[in-house]
């Protein structure tokens, strides 16, 4: 994102119009929902992520505020069937306002070198979407990659024409989780060339971190409902 200012001199409004409002642990009782989304929404975030189970709940509580809808698709594995995705797509965007669907690619195609099975599949996600006017951000969830795999899927999803490269789910349990780093995020923007907007998720708790991420340039980031008030005091 071209930038004016640094993000230590921006306000706590501007800083919260990087924030998707994480708000996914499935255990979550109807009223945590409830409560974290209106946290997001008093702080201004760009958008609630949540399930789609909380689709019906969460779209009248962002109605006419400056809060959107970031609705998570085939989450956390990305592993049901290209049909399947659309499909998913279909449904939710066809009936609610949704501002942003966050789909995750099958990753373990990614990484056996399949790159042509990886772009169609995000291609017909994409291409749902953008019917309804929905952009779509793409988790490759980069902890479970090499460099190159990082650079092959942004590259999947610039090609596939998704709007946002996105590092990770937050539930990757496949080993080691370290998210949205600074070498990470830069990697995916350089495989990006300007073509393709970066969101960075997972682990960004300190306002240190999320201030390095904007004056790098990033998009937008997913942060958990517990460290929204974290990265944002002033």
């Amino acid at each position: 994102m071209k930038q004016t200012k640094k993000a230590a001199e921006m306000t706590a409004k501007e800083l919260a119009r990087y924030i998707d409002q994480s708000v996914l642990k499935p255990e979550f009782t109807q009223e945590e929902i409830k409560k974290y989304t209106q946290e997001g929404i008093d702080f201004g975030c760009a958008t609630i992520c949540i399930n789609p189970a909380s689709l019906e709940l969460v779209s009248k509580m962002v109605e006419g505020t400056d809060t959107g809808i970031c609705v998570v698709c085939d989450f956390p594995f990305g592993l049901s069937t290209t049909e399947s995705k659309a499909k998913q797509a279909e449904e939710y965007c066809s009936k609610y306002k949704i501002m942003d669907l966050d789909i995750v690619a099958n990753y373990g195609q990614l990484r056996s070198g399949n790159l042509d099975y990886v772009t169609a599949d995000i291609k017909a996600v994409v291409d749902v979407c953008h019917k309804y006017g929905t952009e779509v951000k793409v988790i490759i969830e980069t902890d479970s990659l090499t460099k190159q795999q990082i650079i092959d899927g942004t590259k999947c999803a610039v090609a596939a024409g998704a709007d946002y490269i996105k590092s990770s789910t937050g539930f990757y349990t496949g080993g080691e989780c370290v998210g949205a780093t600074p070498e990470v995020v830069q990697i995916m923007m350089d495989a990006g060339e300007g073509k393709i907007k970066v969101k960075g998720s997972g682990c960004i708790r300190t306002q240190e971190h999320f201030f390095k991420l904007i004056d790098m340039g990033i998009d937008r980031m997913g942060v958990g409902y517990r460290s929204t008030p974290d990265v944002l005091k002033k």
